[in-house]
């Protein structure tokens, strides 16, 4: 197929002037450094001229001229004739009482925004001849078109090796048309520099009356990229905020406690990731990395969303990371750190959003933003787990080494697809390629793509580059991928072009305007589930207001029920062993609310209700949470090395980030619990105080708690050891007794068949048994707090062997486990 032609245009690059993209709302401008950092209104500066639009285009992909629409209109209409008329005007004569004065009406001005009286842009007013008037009529309904499934292997390392090359580095893109007819792309560029000389301002306000999608921007969220992000994921059926495997199955599994894990790099502020946790809330964890300084992180700024769930990592040197994505150690620390705090499994989905200033420099933005584009690559491939999904904004795919990248994940995932949402302003070059199911194997290709971007640090400032990394002839032998890329190319183009040149005609014709604005906005929240509302600062709450609308009709009376003693008199009420859960304590039995960052308070459950300030704790927890825990003072160590945290110890969960969990069987509660802690923890801050889930055991386990005690010598306590308990890390604290927790509802209990040897639920008043859990036979919260017992290790009790001075009065180690011996065989 012959793409080219044979009669070059001249070059149109390097503008004198280049008026950036980005919307009033959103004046971040990223440093104009190759660098990771992007915010949201960076993907509107990419083209630097705004994205304008497109010759009329046949669909063989040639265009065709047309007229540019003018309007032709009388200054003044018959109406103000009349009036003036009335007031004694008559044409060739003075509105003077006897005639004189000025014979002519005075003009309207034909000044255009702030350019001087008078000035007229010679070069911009000059027609585009492009048609814009065929474009289709606005819709909420996109298509979403993947490329042909891949059947080609993914290549070893042997293979790989050769596939680099190095050649002089590019400085023009005019050539670049193995990949998009001559034709289109040099309309493309011919388009962008009409707006070379105008006004940043005046191309704003005409790109914003042009766009029948302008005023969707961000709604409840801080900026337009977590509009997009709610777009795309919306028209790929979701399968970022519920991902699923090639079956169709859900790679998150909320009944066993798994968190959605989830990346968002070269993404401050992060509007991406507010999105996301707005969609999943207390159930996702996010990791993020992107460029430290004013395009930084701002998570203050989540209005939408609880950002405790998300946890920055800048690469080497953690949270004192520079957050650079070019440098390879910054890859490798984040990848580390992602596996670390994910079971090895890495992540769910990563999303990317990565763009610099490249003002004066639009049309070569491709050549400059290469490296930052291998480096998000190579950061998915580093980090996602096997069937993992992918989105990542690129712009202009023209040349070899950018369309290579495009085919290296072509091989990699199930699917792929290069898609433009209507939330991305159709006159810049901005399109973002969506991966799907990370295959596995290929390790490979992460390898060689971290080995390229070793090699583009070594060629910085030289005159030679990487111009490719997969030979284009294995590109074009792949027909399938070929034809695709080029039909994507071409049509994004067109699509371009046309919106280019509705915003010339827009700049020379004010009257011009989209009337269709509100009600597309309108289809398109209702669409993709976003409520049509302004985005507002979270009111600040009263603690005891929040507290009482949070528990809402409940009987505050059971947050103040005393626990009770376990003694040989209240003994037999866990006699029913299979009902009840048992839980170490090391502290006073507090109620803990959060409202949002490091607003956290405690109430002791007495009366009156007074709930007081978290204080000397760093801790951040998402707002309407309430739990049941302990603050106990952790240790680790021994002697004068030891080292002493206070941590919050979770016994229960009532309210998790506004979700009530309270009538749910306690394990689930429990387990609910966990998942919370792991999604609020932040391993990466050790300054902060560490909040975790008490263990829980069976009560006919409770042998596995005394193999956990141990005599140990801490500070302050003199030459006598004290007993500790040893949690499920290195840290251990000082026992104050044994909580016992019964979790299921009368009339029912929990009975062993010897028969079946199965588990099973009786009902005491209807003799009915059951081996699936009956409705209503859980305890609610309500039940397993006021009806808790306490075994207090004070002294006379004996739970370790090294423990000599026993009192008769007082429950041992050997009395309960008696007690549970005879009331529990199998």
């Amino acid at each position: 197929m012959k793409r080219r032609i044979d009669a070059p245009l001249s070059p149109l690059l390097a503008p004198k002037k280049r008026c950036d993209d980005s919307s009033s709302d959103e004046s971040h401008v990223l440093p104009s450094r190759q660098d990771s950092s992007q915010n949201e209104s960076q993907s509107d500066l990419e083209d630097h001229r705004p994205g304008f639009s497109v010759p009329s285009l046949s669909f063989d992909g040639q265009h065709t001229d047309g007229p540019t629409q003018t309007a032709t209109f009388s200054l003044y209409n018959s109406v103000s004739k009349k009036l003036m008329a009335k007031m004694g005007y008559c044409e060739g004569k003075g509105l003077g009482k006897f005639n004189q004065g000025r014979k002519e009406i005075v003009e309207a001005s034909t000044q255009r925004g702030r350019r001087g009286l008078g000035l007229t842009l010679q070069g911009f007013q000059k027609e585009l001849n492009v048609n814009w008037q065929d474009e289709p009529e606005p819709s909420a309904v996109e298509k979403v078109e993947w490329f042909p499934e891949c059947t080609t292997e993914i290549p070893d390392a042997n293979e790989l090796k050769d596939w680099m090359a190095v050649g002089p580095s590019k400085v023009n893109i005019e050539d670049e048309t193995e990949f998009c007819t001559e034709d289109l792309l040099h309309t493309l560029l011919k388009c962008k520099t009409a707006f070379d000389d105008l006004d940043g301002e005046e191309m704003r306000r005409a790109r914003t009356r042009s766009n029948p999608y302008e005023t969707i921007r961000g709604a409840i969220f801080l900026n337009r990229a977590a509009m997009k992000m709610a777009n795309i994921n919306y028209c790929f059926d979701y399968m970022f905020t519920n991902p699923k495997d090639s079956q169709g199955r859900p790679l998150t599994k909320d009944r066993e406690g798994e968190l959605l894990y989830f990346g968002d790099i070269c993404a401050g502020p992060g509007g991406f990731s507010e999105y996301v946790l707005w969609k999943r809330g207390w159930h996702a964890k996010g990791f993020g990395m992107t460029l430290k300084g004013p395009c930084d992180f701002k998570l203050e700024d989540f209005f939408a969303a609880p950002s405790e769930l998300f946890e920055p990592y800048y690469g080497e040197g953690g949270v004192e990371g520079d957050g650079d994505i070019t440098r390879p150690e910054n890859v490798t620390a984040f990848r580390n750190f992602v596996l670390e705090n994910t079971e090895r499994r890495g992540l769910h989905f990563l999303m990317a959003d990565g763009g610099f200033s490249v003002e004066g420099q639009e049309n070569i933005q491709e050549i400059l933003s290469k490296q930052l584009l291998l480096c998000q690559f190579l950061t998915a491939l580093s980090t996602l787990r096997t069937g993992g999904h992918f989105v990542c904004k690129t712009f202009d795919l023209f040349t070899p080494f950018s369309v290579g990248l495009v085919y290296l994940l072509y091989l990699c995932f199930d699917r792929i697809s290069l898609f433009k949402p209507v939330t991305s302003r159709p006159a810049n070059s901005e399109r973002y390629i969506v991966c799907r199911g990370l295959k596995p194997g290929s390790d490979a290709v992460r390898e060689y793509m971290f080995k390229v971007n070793l090699r583009l640090n070594q060629l910085k400032n030289k005159d030679s580059d990487v111009i490719e990394v997969v030979p284009p002839h294995i590109m074009k032998e792949d027909t399938d991928f070929y034809q695709f890329m080029v039909n994507s190319n071409e049509s994004l183009c067109a699509v371009q072009i046309k919106a280019l040149a509705k915003i010339h005609a827009y700049v020379n014709d004010s009257n011009l305007s989209e009337s269709r604005q509100a009600d597309i906005r309108k289809e398109c929240l209702k669409l993709w589930g976003v409520p049509d509302k302004a985005r507002v600062t979270p009111a600040s709450s009263d603690p005891k207001f929040k507290f009482y609308e949070l528990i809402k009709n409940s009987d505050v009376e059971v947050f103040q029920c005393k626990v009770t003693p376990l003694k040989s008199t209240t003994l037999e009420k866990m006699r029913h062993i299979l009902d009840h859960r048992c839980i170490v304590g090391g502290g006073e039995q507090i109620f803990l609310l959060a409202l949002g960052k490091s607003q956290i308070y405690t109430w002791d459950g007495k009366m009156p209700l007074r709930w007081k300030k978290l204080e000397n704790f760093k801790l951040e927890l998402p707002r309407d949470t309430l739990l049941s825990v302990e603050i106990v003072q952790e240790l680790k160590g021994e002697g004068k090395a030891q080292r002493r945290i206070n941590a919050v110890h979770v016994m229960d969960a009532l309210i998790l980030n506004g979700t009530d969990v309270r009538d749910q069987h306690f394990n689930q509660r429990i387990q609910m619990a966990e998942k919370f802690v792991k999604a609020v923890s932040k391993p990466s801050r050790p300054d902060m105080n560490p909040i975790r889930v008490k263990e829980v055991y069976r009560l006919e386990e409770m042998d596995k708690i005394f193999v956990r005690l141990e005599m140990k010598m801490t500070k302050s306590s003199g030459r006598d050891p004290r007993l500790s308990y040893t949690g499920r890390d290195d840290r251990h604290f000082l026992p104050t007794g044994l909580y016992i927790i019964k979790t299921v509802n009368e009339p029912w209990t929990m009975a062993y068949s010897k028969n079946s040897k199965r588990k099973f639920f009786f009902n005491k008043m209807t003799n009915q048994s059951f081996y699936e859990m009956p409705p209503n036979s859980a305890a609610s919260f309500q039940v397993c707090h006021s009806e808790r017992l306490f075994w207090a290790w004070v002294e006379g009790v004996i739970v370790h062997d090294s423990q000599t001075r026993m009192d008769p009065e007082k429950l041992s180690k050997d009395d309960v486990l008696s007690f549970i011996h005879q009331n529990y065989q199998i």
